[in-house]
């Protein structure tokens, strides 16, 4: 996995069923030659990912998405699941939580810089050296196209109690219920 990652957040986006982050272009993943261009973050409550069993209250999908060269073909998408448990404050999280626009269905552009997404992510992570659990998938939203290569983050990562309910509080429980895996592999 390789990063040209300029790691600018420019609109915040309130969407009824989820907030989202949305990337000024330039950023891209390149994985397997392929080379997908950084679109959007959104957030589950609750995750939608089990580890060992295990649910976690929330978790951020980072979407990246492979044109077609044929407009009659489905896009090919590069996500990366980030799950959150209870813990302390996030400060990736506290960046933009108060910038939400209040009305549903709408959209506030700010400035690139105030929101980083490198505040989350290790070095490493940020280099593209993490360390995932990977499986070919769908989209967990319509419609459900079976074109998603995911990659999980085995780190665990923390927000509030408080953060996590906001995000709740707006989205509501949004998760896709967890399927089974049809004798897919994951790898780690």
């Amino acid at each position: 996995m390789t990063l040209h990652f300029k790691d600018e957040i420019n609109a915040i986006e309130k969407l009824g069923n989820t907030v989202q982050l949305d990337f000024s272009t330039g950023s891209t993943v390149t994985v397997d030659g392929t080379v997908y261009d950084f679109k959007q973050i959104h957030f589950h409550t609750p995750s939608e990912h089990l580890i060992d069993g295990m649910t976690f209250p929330m978790e951020m999908h980072i979407v990246n998405i492979a044109q077609p060269i044929d407009d009659t073909k489905t896009p090919e998408y590069l996500v990366v699941g980030v799950l959150f448990k209870m813990g302390k404050e996030n400060k990736f999280l506290t960046e933009f939580l108060e910038l939400i626009p209040q009305e549903k269905h709408s959209k506030k552009t700010i400035k690139p810089g105030i929101v980083k997404l490198s505040d989350l992510f290790s070095s490493e992570v940020a280099e593209g050296q993490g360390s995932y659990f990977h499986y070919r998938g769908s989209l967990t939203t319509l419609p459900f196209s079976e074109s998603v290569s995911w990659y999980i983050d085995k780190i665990i990562y923390e927000a509030s109690p408080m953060q996590i309910q906001s995000i709740n509080s707006i989205e509501g429980n949004n998760a896709r219920h967890i399927q089974a895996t049809y004798g897919r592999k994951v790898d780690q």
